[in-house]
């Protein structure tokens, strides 16, 4: 984890922290709770626990996987809509189709992003394609809700496909820790994802042993959610582990470090590091809807249910089904 890792950490840019900038403190460490999502794919509510205040502009994150399918096993969504706020979809293994109402898809795979905007509403649709259906194999991504604020709840939806390659890679002065920038600027460096609410979203990785001090918009709130492996945050050595989520306190820089000894399931400590410019509006969230007013809500609802949050296209995407009565053929020989 993940596909597309650079071989030498050290020939890329460094990103340093200023010379007097202040260290952001741990505020909290929670453990998420584990669910099932879709039609029956395992998840990590990664932000159980957590209050808005700590959370805004984010609204919601599903860890999707790590798992290992057997043939047939491979699940994903039906077609459902959504109004109000962007998704965020970073798959680290495995494969992912996407479709939506709007003409926006493609497969999201091994370090690819897709950011779809919903706004004033869209129809869509996430499936494993089927040859993963037959064969099975590694699953393992993250879902990331961004709000949208009130003045933007009505925009036009939106679809950008970024590939593995996309991203901005930079790792810290001794080589030991490499940061893919999806989106936002971490240190001067601006990875390519386009936001209509301000935030940066990396994934790092940091080598056994190592620490990172990384530089973070002072203006953004910071969370630090553990991907894989085993390590802490914070000068004062906080232990975190798969599952769990740091927040952070104000400041310029936050600090990441791995164990010496990782398990068996990973080579390094891998997190999630988000952030951005808090809304401070009052949100109102019913299912797939992010909204400000409860009347939001149930208009929403409405549209919905008279098709004006879009319609299945024809020829539409639909979730493999594995035939329960499959041909056989028998090998007779010559």
């Amino acid at each position: 984890m993940p596909a597309v890792t650079p071989e030498n950490w050290t020939d890329l840019p460094h990103y340093r922290v200023s010379e007097g900038a202040v260290e952001r403190r741990v505020k909290s460490v929670t453990t998420a709770p584990q669910g099932f999502e879709g039609e029956g794919f395992p998840v990590r509510r990664a932000f159980a626990g957590l209050s808005m205040r700590d959370l805004d502009p984010f609204v919601h994150m599903d860890q999707m996987g790590e798992v290992d399918y057997a043939p047939g096993e491979p699940k994903g969504t039906p077609w459902h809509p959504h109004r109000g706020f962007e998704t965020v979809t970073y798959m680290m293994e495995g494969t992912f189709q996407h479709q939506d109402s709007n003409g926006g898809g493609g497969l999201i795979e091994n370090g690819a992003t897709q950011w779809m905007t919903a706004g004033q509403g869209i129809l869509h649709i996430e499936t494993p394609p089927e040859a993963l259906v037959v064969s099975g194999g590694l699953f393992h991504g993250v879902q990331l809700w961004v709000n949208l604020p009130a003045k933007q709840k009505m925009i036009p939806p939106a679809y950008q496909g970024l590939e593995a390659t996309d991203v901005v890679f930079v790792s810290s002065e001794d080589g030991e820790s490499l940061v893919r920038i999806i989106a936002g600027n971490v240190g001067g460096y601006r990875g390519p994802g386009s936001t209509h609410t301000p935030m940066a979203m990396t994934h790092v990785t940091v080598a056994p042993g190592a620490q990172s001090d990384l530089p973070w918009d002072p203006t953004f709130n910071a969370l630090v959610y553990v991907l894989a492996g085993m390590g802490f945050v914070g000068s004062e050595g906080r232990p975190v582990q798969t599952g769990q989520l740091a927040a952070f306190g104000p400041g310029d820089w936050l600090r990441i470090g791995a164990d010496a000894t990782q398990d068996s399931r990973t080579a390094n400590f891998e997190c999630l590091v988000l952030g951005g410019q808090p809304i401070g509006e009052h949100v109102e969230h019913y299912g797939p809807f992010v909204m400000n007013t409860r009347s939001e809500i149930v208009q929403a609802l409405e549209d919905f249910e008279a098709g004006r949050l879009g319609v299945i296209p024809p020829n539409a995407l639909m979730p493999h089904v594995p035939d329960p009565n499959p041909v056989r053929v028998e090998h007779t020989g010559i």
